[in-house]
């Protein structure tokens, strides 16, 4: 199942089209705006807290919440892009990883290129790592985006709930309405001379 997921996120969606669409200089210009407006690049820990402190924290949990991640933790995968020196992948990474421990879901990272490609499925931009995906543990063409860029624990929590919601059928878009609005907090590009695929 192809999920095309809207986030309501428009100005990041529009921005993803800019280099395919030959419009106007005026529209690549606003769109070219309202890309760097959704996308936050940082190079320093510091610029990631302050872009982190910006990005409201979820604090309403459904009352299954815990019971559904830790019952059903062998259905998913948690997967996430990352790429050398990139401070959000390591952050998003380390809260992956206490997700694992609590919850007790399987997470692994991918190259770039995949990342890339599965953005380009789903009708989402690339816009550099890390993006985090929950999938179906048995079918890796069904997935669902959770993060662009890193974000606070409880958000990306709350998204893979929903996620694993919307993979055994909940309405796409009332679960994309209860998601947590991506930060865009995203790393810096590696030089091209780097060879190493993972950032941590």
């Amino acid at each position: 199942m192809r999920l095309r997921v809207r986030l309501g996120y428009a100005l990041l969606i529009t921005a993803g089209f800019c280099a395919a669409n030959p419009a106007s200089a005026q529209q690549t210009g606003t769109r070219d705006v309202a890309r760097r407006a959704a996308i936050h690049p940082v190079s320093t820990a510091a610029d990631m807290r302050q872009w982190l402190s910006r990005a409201p924290v979820t604090h309403a949990f459904p009352p299954d919440f815990e019971t559904m991640l830790r019952g059903q933790a062998s259905l998913y995968v948690i997967e996430m892009s990352t790429a050398p020196g990139c401070l959000p992948c390591a952050d998003l990474w380390s809260k992956l990883l206490a997700f694992r421990a609590r919850y007790g879901w399987q997470v692994r990272t991918i190259g770039a290129e995949e990342a890339m490609l599965r953005s380009g499925r789903l009708g989402l931009p690339w816009v550099g790592s890390p993006v985090a995906w929950v999938r179906a543990a048995t079918d890796p063409n069904r997935m669902v985006p959770i993060a662009i860029g890193t974000d606070h624990a409880p958000n990306i929590a709350r998204n893979a709930w929903l996620a694993a919601r919307m993979l055994t059928g909940a309405r796409t878009a009332v679960s994309v309405r209860a998601m947590s609005k991506f930060t865009g907090i995203v790393g810096v590009r590696a030089p091209a001379s780097s060879s190493n695929p993972k950032g941590r």
